[in-house]
């Protein structure tokens, strides 16, 4: 008998041990913490176990990064991301103008060409080179230069990490659907709690800034 309480004793005093060192190793989900009893039975044999805190689990994932906490996000409004994408516009027209001249000359801007494509030139150069400049600067610097003006990066609305190729590529492309129905999709940034538009909830994205002292959204 008194074998068996001696190991009763070692079994809970090293469970004891173990749950306080699995503490350090988890992470909690953000505002969900709870109180966890480090052990239901407090007194067997002489053995005392004080109780701990323990986080809940993450149901995503243990390791850090996978929760980008509220209180650390400041949104990117509606009309900063307007301003950011005028200066992306400008610099797309300034860079394809001159390759659009040298291959078709200036008849390319008369008005009485109503075509939506004037050749394989053109759409190479005004459709697919632009999407695949984009793409490039948001995977290798989560962000296009205007936004970079603006401080502003385009991350994952769960963790807050960088996006990969296939949301890069997806965001882009959901731009066309969130501009079909009169560019409502777009216009969904400024009223969004998340200033998320169509592009962004599609593709799992958020546009974020850096942490100033002002603590509001922009609109």
């Amino acid at each position: 008998m008194q074998l068996l309480f001696g190991l009763m004793e070692i079994g809970i005093s090293y469970g004891c041990r173990s749950l306080d060192s699995w503490k350090g190793k988890v992470v909690a989900a953000p505002n969900q913490a709870q109180s966890l009893d480090s052990c239901t039975v407090s007194h067997i044999a002489g053995a005392k176990c004080q109780p701990v805190q323990l986080p809940l689990l993450s149901v995503l994932g243990s390791e850090e990064g996978d929760y980008m906490p509220e209180e650390n996000v400041v949104y990117a409004g509606f009309w900063i991301r307007v301003w950011a994408a005028m200066v992306d516009s400008i610099l797309i027209l300034l860079l394809s103008f001159p390759l659009l001249i040298w291959v078709y000359g200036w008849a390319y801007f008369d008005l009485e060409n109503t075509a939506l494509v004037a050749g394989p030139a053109d759409f190479v150069i005004t459709w697919i080179l632009p999407a695949i400049a984009v793409v490039v600067f948001w995977i290798t610097r989560q962000a296009t230069p205007g936004k970079m003006i603006i401080s502003a990066k385009v991350v994952d609305a769960t963790s807050g990490n960088a996006l990969s190729t296939g949301q890069c590529i997806g965001r882009y492309l959901a731009y066309f659907v969130a501009s079909i129905p009169l560019g409502l999709g777009i216009i969904w940034v400024a009223f969004d709690k998340r200033k998320q538009g169509w592009h962004d909830k599609l593709a799992g994205t958020v546009v974020v800034r850096h942490r100033t002292n002002k603590s509001s959204h922009e609109v």
